[in-house]
């Protein structure tokens, strides 16, 4: 174990986690040469194709007779979740921060979370090679928030490999050796998992206590299921099967099991003979904010997306399903996510391995009705929104910004227009000031950060928390295309907003809904009082092509009778809605 090390590298998103991964496997030789690609532990399309980290990654290297067991992790606040976990499973933390860019909001929230962890924390700046770098005052931002000397922060380049040797010598004598006994009952900690057709649910677990080898019988703590292990490994990325792992090892064991649900995010895994481990401590449960129904388009899909959903919550901890019904979509899932850019992933991971066609409601917050008989009445999709009610009560959360000082106004302006409020502002560094405010969860999801972006440059950051309950002046639009409603186009927006943002989803959906051979409505009303409206013009086949010479008359009886066969149209057709519309209108 003294020869173990285990870590991770953290960061605000696009800081070069992924890239200084890849010079670390390239400086141990964990990779082949000929196999090797950027953001090798980036094993998702989706991560390949948007350049960002969604899933942390372990992977084992060996670097100068030391096992360096390293995890990379999302920066994305919507993934926290997943930032935490891994520094659950480890005992150092590599902080990066962009030499350029400097500390930004994700960078002080995961350090807060690492030192909640109690990790070393070896504090790096990136990217020294870009010709806007600013090192010192970078080196002295971190310095000061760690109260460190800035000559303790390494300068690194991950692009071109400057510095990551003398970093990797710094985990190792930085970083302490696992703590635990492999002479004690062994004990696991499950930090992530997912589904193999043919090794059923493979549990990714870091050994606390003891040792455990190939064959033997387990058992899951939480749920109390036994299963003889198919096979044990590491991941070097790509599972290396081994005879047996010890502790202070990161690796996984192959379970067998075929029933997603006995495997749980957070659970003890203890040897089946060996009874009377205590159960490790766990995580808590991550609370989801949004939350959007899932349907299938073809209701026969109901099932697979049912088991598509079950193999993807062992992947990603922080969803949560609950089953819905409705008249118009019929049968589907409630499903709740940590952001937007949470529930974008998920859908189009659905779509990509399950190869599924659905429909997604429009996002919405958990609200809270108060009916005027005084009850209480859960509102997670518009669908529950009460037609009556005494009150709605909203979350509102606490966001804290971090800016350059020049853009206070630009910042407080884009906060005035979310509804928030700004609470606090003090100085972090020379260069950074944190704004501390609160707004309500709605406005923050419905594109706070583009907003936020654009008004800065790019140059501000922010990370939030949920706050408190408080009564909203909300409405629901209802979407109604040729003239009947569609339940899944539905949403609730703040009174102040609605009229605006009707129109904007008219005009959207007169963009990308395709056109029809009858002149389509788009309506979006507020109970019976339509506020918005676009028509999407009749596609025109050209009935007189055939005719030749004559009197125009016999054109125009053919025109009429168009114009006749349209209207009856008008009123009988129905627009079919291809379940790519649902995936733009999410996009504004």
């Amino acid at each position: 174990m003294t020869d173990i090390r285990n870590f991770v590298i953290t960061a605000h998103i696009d800081h070069g986690k992924s890239t200084l991964a890849d010079r670390m496997l390239e400086i141990t030789k964990t990779v082949d040469p000929r196999k090797f690609h950027a953001q090798y532990l980036d094993t998702m399309g989706l991560e390949q194709e948007r350049g960002i980290t969604i899933k942390m990654q372990p992977v084992t290297m060996q670097y100068q007779g030391t096992m360096l067991n390293l995890i990379d992790t999302p920066g994305h606040v919507d993934f926290s979740y997943e930032v935490s976990r891994a520094l659950a499973a480890v005992e150092g933390a590599v902080l990066l921060v962009d030499a350029a860019q400097g500390v930004q909001a994700q960078t002080i929230a995961n350090m807060e979370q690492a030192i909640l962890q109690g990790l070393t924390i070896i504090p790096v700046i990136n990217k020294i090679d870009l010709p806007a770098a600013k090192p010192e005052a970078v080196k002295a931002e971190i310095a000061a928030l760690l109260d460190t000397p800035a000559e303790e922060v390494l300068a690194i380049s991950a692009k071109d490999g400057t510095g990551v040797e003398e970093l990797l010598q710094r985990v190792i004598t930085q970083v302490g050796a696992p703590e635990g006994r492999e002479e004690k009952k062994f004990r696991a900690l499950i930090f992530d998992s997912h589904y193999d057709d043919f090794r059923g649910v493979i549990a990714h677990v870091r050994v606390v206590d003891g040792a455990v080898k190939s064959r033997e019988k387990i058992r899951f703590a939480a749920t109390d299921v036994q299963t003889e292990i198919l096979e044990i490994g590491i991941f070097s990325p790509e599972l290396v099967a081994k005879d047996v792992l010890s502790a202070g090892a990161i690796g996984y064991i192959a379970t067998g099991l075929k029933d997603p649900r006995a495997v749980r995010i957070g659970d003890t895994l203890t040897l089946a003979k060996e009874r009377g481990a205590v159960p490790l401590v766990g995580y808590a449960e991550p609370q989801p904010v949004v939350f959007a129904a899932l349907f299938p388009e073809d209701a026969d899909d109901y099932d697979p997306l049912k088991e598509a959903l079950e193999r993807l919550m062992l992947n990603d901890a922080a969803l949560t399903i609950a089953p819905e019904e409705s008249h118009a979509l019929g049968r589907g899932f409630r499903l709740g996510f940590l952001g937007t850019l949470h529930l974008e992933i998920v859908v189009e991971r659905l779509r990509r391995e399950a190869n599924l066609s659905i429909i997604v409601t429009h996002p919405s917050v958990a609200l809270r009705a108060i009916t005027e008989r005084g009850e209480q009445i859960d509102v997670l999709t518009p669908r529950d929104f009460p037609t009556a009610a005494q009150s709605i009560m909203e979350p509102w959360v606490k966001i804290e910004l971090l800016v350059p000082p020049e853009y206070l106004s630009p910042v407080v302006q884009v906060i005035a227009g979310t509804r928030g409020t700004v609470e606090k502002t003090e100085s972090v560094t020379e260069s950074r000031l944190k704004i501390t405010a609160t707004a309500p969860l709605l406005d923050v999801i419905e594109g706070f950060a583009d907003r936020l972006k654009s008004a800065t440059s790019g140059y501000a950051s922010f990370s939030w928390v949920t706050y408190e309950q408080r009564p909203g002046d909300l409405v629901k639009l209802r979407v109604l295309v040729a003239h009947e409603e569609v339940e899944a186009l539905n949403k609730i927006v703040p009174r102040v907003r609605a009229d605006r943002e009707g129109r904007r989803i008219a005009k959207k959906l007169k963009e990308v809904l395709p056109a029809q051979l009858f002149a389509v409505a788009i309506q979006v009303a507020i109970g019976t009082r339509v506020i918005a409206r676009e028509t999407i013009r009749a596609m025109r086949k050209d009935v007189t092509a055939g005719l030749y010479g004559g009197d125009f008359t016999r054109k125009k009886k053919l025109l009429v009778k168009q114009r006749k066969g349209k209207k009856r149209m008008e009123k009988s057709g129905r627009v079919q809605i291809p379940s790519e519309v649902f995936v733009k209108l999410l996009k504004k």
